[in-house]
């Protein structure tokens, strides 16, 4: 093991795998700065406040920001990915991120990148889009002075990883399954806890330094193989599986995107993936980082019994776009002239903000939203119709909630329990969406409950759009509210009664200084 106490930079940190990462480098005992777009999602981690670990907000994107957080550094992890944030853009947006994480590392001075990308055949001219820009990255990685280890990897199975997300809703909801032809590629997955293995090796390992490795599992197998061990593992009826000629990447994503919580922005790329065989045809990484090598078995094992019991630590779901402050607290000028428009309600209840929040933070997911939970489910299918993300699959823990946790199809933005608990909406609307829902103490033991929906619509579409669902709004909150308060099991003292419906326009720049 390298003896640097120097810190070791984790971009992407709140993402699926560097989620996972940085509490194994901290347990291992490394000082670790952790790099993400906000602060208050890196501190509602299980970790965030770990006496090793080091919080630094910033964006790889943004070359002051990415600055900062090098310096003082010895190595850095390059987990960054714009795939789910910037679904269109994700090659141009790669590329920009990967040349500045180049240059700053040079001038930082770090001893090593450690990069992790995809698998398959860098010459094959049927690479997928997705494989190709994976390796670009590592080109533009690899053209600086500061040695790169690159490590290929193939699927990557955990609960949690698109991977085995896609894989879990095809398997448990199609019992007949009419595949592309891909199902008969042949693939080398990793489990999650192999990855991570492999990527703090590549720290206490000197001969990785500046080289190229492929990481895979113990097996090769086919999809259609994939797909009948996880229905065994499930307790499910074997699968049957018909491959057809007519799949198109475009269908596959489609297909994908009506049966699992992966949009089809998402899925395409991944399904484009799924024809190129992804095999490892080096293994020296064995014989210098040397560890028991999960099968797909005991990976989907373990994956199922991490979802049973509500221990999925990080999901692919993790990684969302970030939201101006400056939206959230005091409007956004750009869009139909800073208008923001609010609908709250509020109820009294003879119960401590403590009790409040209990019902508040298990709102969603299996537990429902107390009322109208049908309706919603209808707006997510609708939502998935035209290309949304649609309800999801729930949420992370049934009973804890914490900021950067998706919610159905909401982005929880801030929690802070007993007080306020902040949510964006993430389907498709011509604007930006809050739920915000907050709690104020009263004398006598009493504690008032506000539920707010605040929406800045973009331009007269979203005036429309707000207006033409403000009937359906003003039933469904004040019930929701309500059923909130019954969930409490305390006497409900007055309400829920309407508190505010009002255009709200931004604070001038005097009154924002």
């Amino acid at each position: 093991m390298i003896n640097d106490k120097r810190p070791v930079l984790v971009t992407g940190a709140t993402g699926y795998v560097g989620g996972r990462l940085v509490p194994q480098l901290l347990q291992a005992g490394y000082t670790v700065r952790a790099l993400g777009r906000s602060v208050s999602k890196l501190q509602g981690r299980p970790w965030g406040k770990h006496p090793l670990v080091e919080l630094a907000a910033g964006d790889v994107l943004d070359r002051e920001s990415l600055q900062q957080a090098c310096q003082g550094c010895w190595a850095a992890f390059y987990l960054v990915h714009s795939m789910v944030a910037d679904p269109k853009g994700y090659t141009e947006t790669d590329r920009r991120a990967a040349q500045n994480t180049v240059e700053v590392a040079a001038a930082a001075g770090l001893d090593r990148l450690i990069y992790l990308g995809g698998l398959g055949g860098a010459d094959d001219p049927r690479l997928s889009e997705h494989l190709r820009s994976r390796y670009e990255v590592a080109r533009i990685l690899q053209s600086g002075p500061v040695p790169v280890t690159f490590l290929r990897a193939a699927m990557i199975l955990g609960s949690g990883s698109a991977s085995f997300e896609i894989l879990r809703y095809l398997v448990e909801r199609l019992p007949i399954m009419i595949t592309p032809r891909w199902v008969d590629t042949q693939a080398q997955p990793i489990g999650i806890r192999n990855v991570l293995n492999y990527l703090q090796g590549c720290l206490e390992h000197d001969e990785v330094r500046g080289q190229t490795f492929e990481i895979g599992g113990p097996e090769v197998v086919t999809y259609r193989r994939l797909f009948q061990i996880f229905a065994e593992e499930a307790g499910l009826r074997k699968r049957i599986i018909i491959p057809v000629p007519f799949f198109t990447p475009t269908l596959s994503s489609y297909w994908i995107h009506l049966v699992t919580p992966v949009p089809s922005a998402i899925a395409r790329p991944l399904a484009e993936g799924l024809r190129n065989a992804v095999i490892c045809r080096d293994n020296r990484i064995r014989d210098i980082i040397p560890q028991e090598l999960l099968d797909c078995r005991q990976t989907i094992r373990l994956a199922l019994e991490r979802v049973d019991q509500q221990r999925v630590d990080t999901c692919w779901m993790d990684a969302g776009k970030n939201v101006p402050r400056e939206w959230v607290y005091c409007g956004d000028t750009p869009y139909a002239g800073g208008t923001t428009l609010e609908l709250g309600y509020a109820v009294e209840i003879q119960a401590t903000p403590e009790e409040v929040w209990k019902p508040l933070e298990r709102i969603g997911g299996q537990n429902g939203w107390y009322f109208g939970t049908g309706l919603w489910k209808i707006r997510g299918w609708a939502d998935r119709l035209l290309g949304g993300i649609g309800f999801r699959a729930g949420r992370r823990h049934a009973t804890e909630l914490r900021p950067g946790d998706a919610l159905d199809f909401w982005r929880v933005l801030e929690t802070d329990p007993g007080e306020r608990l902040l949510l964006l909406a993430e389907m498709k609307v011509p604007g930006k969406a809050l739920l915000e829902f907050n709690i104020k103490p009263l004398p006598g033991g009493k504690a008032l409950l506000e539920q707010r929906a605040r929406f800045l619509p973009k331009g007269l579409g979203g005036i429309l759009y707000w207006y033409s669902f403000d009937p359906f709004h003003r039933i469904l909150y004040p019930r929701m509210l309500a059923a909130i308060a019954r969930a409490i099991g305390k006497p409900i003292l007055k309400g829920p009664f309407l508190q505010v419906k009002r255009t709200l326009k931004p604070p001038s720049a005097k009154q924002g200084k």
